[in-house]
């Protein structure tokens, strides 16, 4: 008979894709949470995983050899929590099991920042798949190239999105503390997490922590300009480092030792890649933003330190199809289109918009914003809040029961038109009447969570 794993904050994007792993290993998996949506909750059904929408403890009958524990929502207040450690239950961190039952033989390729690690991390394992390699993978997310966001693989290369939240309520460190790479991309590095960062100094010590683990023959991927990663690394670093960059035109007239490694000329579409000076491919993808070009130029980099030529990245991704929620089209009809996309961080929405706008100078652009994240709910953020939203032309806020503070007093001071909704079908509403607009029109709804079904309701209302 396999081993039973319980995991307990099954719906959590690495919780849900450790399950996914554990039940391709042959594991016997079943799990709980309290909020379960898509596409997590498809993925562990496209498994045939057992998931409970609450803990009972009855789903611990029989015991379970192993219960892995998630972070989120799990505090010593949960009743599920005071039960197993009442009862002396089997307990390990998520990460933790990661790290002892999956990544400990394998050759680690870790994406971590603030921004990008999703994207960044499936375009990774679309480059090594696409060459015919079997990657394992974990990503906190759903790659259209894949139908998981997690496999075992059977090739030594795993790539995971290395995440700086907290491990558990019993271990405060950060997850990636626990990944040990060989190949390491830092996207970048900000101020996030309020709920558990104090400042962006607390970040940097756990990064750094995470580069004391990368071995000399390793490597770390970062962009050229980043202060943050820059400190983080003067603090100590014994691993080669590869900087890559964007630029509008190339050009060599950087002195000797300074040229970064990696660098591309052109747009977020459509984009030459240079190694070492060198043009050594060109991607063309239905993608858009410069954001998304920086992200590809680090995955190159991680592909060739694993043994793939830039040449073949580069054609690799020229089919990547992107990511579910990483402006993710889910209603186009004339002159509208709706996305989804996970923006959960000021700058995350401003680079998204700021894409948007690049893309179509002249079309109208209707941000719809809900401030759901811990740090953006507890106003940490509020004076980024304030500019994220110019390249829109009309910006509606949604202030959910979790936002104590004054989110009107941003809306008045935003460059652009705002409005804030409390109301869900109000938003609805006024988000209906702007997609009969007879302007080219991309309503771009931003949370990191379900925003009370608004995407099906929409969807809905406007397909009938």
């Amino acid at each position: 008979m396999s081993q039973r794993i319980y995991f307990l904050g099954i719906g959590g994007t690495l919780m849900g894709s450790l399950a996914q792993l554990a039940k391709s290993q042959g594991f016997t998996v079943s799990g709980s949470d309290s909020a379960i949506y898509p596409p997590m909750s498809d993925l562990l059904e496209d498994a045939q995983i057992q998931v409970f929408d609450h803990f009972d403890p009855r789903q611990l009958i029989p015991v379970p050899d192993q219960i892995v524990i998630g972070n989120a929502g799990q505090q010593r207040d949960n009743p599920a929590i005071e039960y197993i450690l009442d009862n002396g239950l089997n307990y390990v961190s998520g990460a933790e099991w990661l790290g002892t039952h999956v990544l400990r033989e394998r050759w680690v390729m870790a994406v971590s920042g603030t921004h990008g690690k999703t994207t960044t991390a499936s375009m990774l394992s679309w480059i090594f798949t696409a060459n015919h390699k079997d990657p394992g993978f974990l990503i906190g997310g759903s790659p259209n190239n894949f139908n998981q966001s997690a496999r075992v693989g059977s090739d030594p290369y795993f790539i995971v999105e290395a995440d700086e939240y907290d491990t558990s309520f019993f271990d405060r460190r950060s997850k990636f503390v626990h990944y040990r790479p060989k190949t390491l991309i830092i996207n970048n590095i900000e101020y996030d997490h309020a709920d558990i960062f104090p400042s962006i100094q607390a970040i940097q010590e756990q990064f750094h922590l995470l580069v004391r683990s990368v071995p000399s023959n390793g490597l770390i991927i970062k962009p050229q300009d980043d202060q943050n990663i820059s400190e983080v690394l003067k603090a100590g670093c014994w691993t080669p480092i590869q900087n890559v960059t964007t630029t509008q035109s190339h050009t060599r007239s950087r002195s000797k030792g300074h040229e970064p490694y990696w660098t591309s000329t052109g747009t977020g579409s459509d984009f030459k890649v240079y190694e070492k000076g060198e043009l050594a491919g060109q991607v063309q993808w239905p993608l858009i933003g410069e954001h998304n070009r920086l992200n590809a130029m680090s995955a190159i980099a991680a592909a060739k330190h694993g043994g793939i030529t830039a040449a073949d990245a580069c054609n690799a991704l020229c089919a990547f199809e992107g990511v579910k929620r990483r402006l993710d089209i889910i209603y186009q009809s004339g002159n509208v289109t709706i996305y989804d996309d996970f923006a959960h961080h000021p700058t995350a929405i401003l680079k998204t918009l700021d894409a948007i706008r690049s893309n179509s100078p002249s079309d109208r652009i209707v941000a719809v914003i809900e401030p759901r994240t811990h740090t953006m709910s507890l106003g940490a953020l509020k004076s980024d809040l304030v500019s994220c939203n110019r390249s829109a032309d009309q910006t509606y806020w949604f202030k959910g029961e979790n936002i104590n503070w004054d989110l009107e007093q941003i809306a008045r001071e935003t460059p652009t038109p705002s409005t804030v909704f409390s109301d869900l079908e109000q938003l609805v509403n006024q988000i209906q009447a702007d997609a009969a607009s007879s302007l080219a029109t991309h309503i771009v709804i931003m949370s990191n969570g379900a925003f009370g079904g608004i995407y099906e309701k929409l969807v809905d209302r406007l397909s009938r």
